[in-house]
């Protein structure tokens, strides 16, 4: 089972509930975290790194002498990656997406496989959670080839959990997108309650099953509540906004561990998360 924990907003607490439900789960699960740009489980998993890799992706490295500046290439991409001119043909790899179209419509095989860094990979292990993350490198833009790269490392022998990154553009799309369950987590503020808005809409539209936690449900309004009943969407957990959470959070370490209480409560959480995708499942199969 696949579950990936995302957010419309920055900072609600995402990473928090994915490093503790895998540490609740233990020793048959693996942790995926997507948020290439800012990856921050392995702070809290403390992994021993056993694998560490370079990632590239495709980029178009034209043939001159083969090319005949038909213009075919360019007219395909719609990212304006090549340019033709009277007598050359220009490439921008930084605006590359690698979908290998050019390579496929050229009539005159002047097209060939290049490539470009984006970032590396790494693999480790504690306690038996297998973490595994990208580092987007420096000045890259283009997150989404490196999290379908992590992606490819989910196991089906075990639970895979991923923490997608924060938002609802692509880099978010890449990392829930065919997954069994999206957890939500938000806080109930305005700014919550509106990036929560965007962030299930997205989810929708993948026509993907999805519950919500509520972090720091203490503060704020009562507003995210009125939205999840009117929306239908069950509320997994809440999480109170409390000064040993917080400290235990400050200093990098995991709720589980060192609040043993929480430890039943996030294995109810997965087992909550398990039953409502099993009913979604279930309402699937009836229609």
């Amino acid at each position: 089972m696949i579950v990936s924990v995302a957010s419309g907003k920055g900072g609600t607490g995402k990473t928090m509930v994915t490093t503790n439900l895998a540490a609740a789960l233990a020793d048959n699960v693996q942790l995926l975290d997507c948020d290439v740009e800012e990856p921050n489980a392995h702070l809290f998993i403390k992994p021993e790194w056993t694998v560490r890799e370079t990632v590239t992706t495709f980029v178009p490295k034209i043939d001159e002498n083969k090319c005949t500046f038909c213009g075919e290439c360019a007219k395909l991409c719609r990212f304006n990656a090549l340019v033709i001119l009277k007598d050359t043909t220009l490439t921008f790899a930084e605006l590359c997406h690698g979908c290998l179209g050019c390579l496929r419509v050229c009539p005159a095989d002047a097209v060939k496989p290049g490539e470009r860094e984006l970032g590396i990979l790494e693999r480790g292990v504690r306690n038996g959670i297998e973490l595994v993350h990208g580092r987007l490198r420096i000045g890259e833009a283009m997150a989404p080839p490196l999290i379908r790269k992590v992606r490819e490392q989910a196991r089906k022998d075990r639970h895979v959990l991923i923490d997608a990154p924060p938002g609802t553009s692509c880099p978010v799309i890449a990392a829930v997108k065919d997954t069994d369950y999206v957890v939500m987590v938000t806080e109930p503020t305005p700014f919550g309650l509106y990036d929560l808005q965007l962030a299930i809409e997205a989810v929708r539209v993948l026509n993907l099953p999805h519950g919500l936690i509520i972090n720091r449900c203490d503060v704020g309004n009562d507003q995210v509540w009125k939205y999840a009943e009117k929306e239908h969407i069950p509320i997994l957990m809440e999480i109170p906004f409390q000064r040993a959470i917080a400290e235990v959070y400050a200093r990098g370490d995991l709720i589980v561990e060192a609040l043993p209480e929480w430890k039943s409560r996030f294995r109810s959480l997965w087992e909550n998360i398990v039953q409502q995708a099993e009913k979604s499942r279930g309402r699937e199969s009836e229609q």
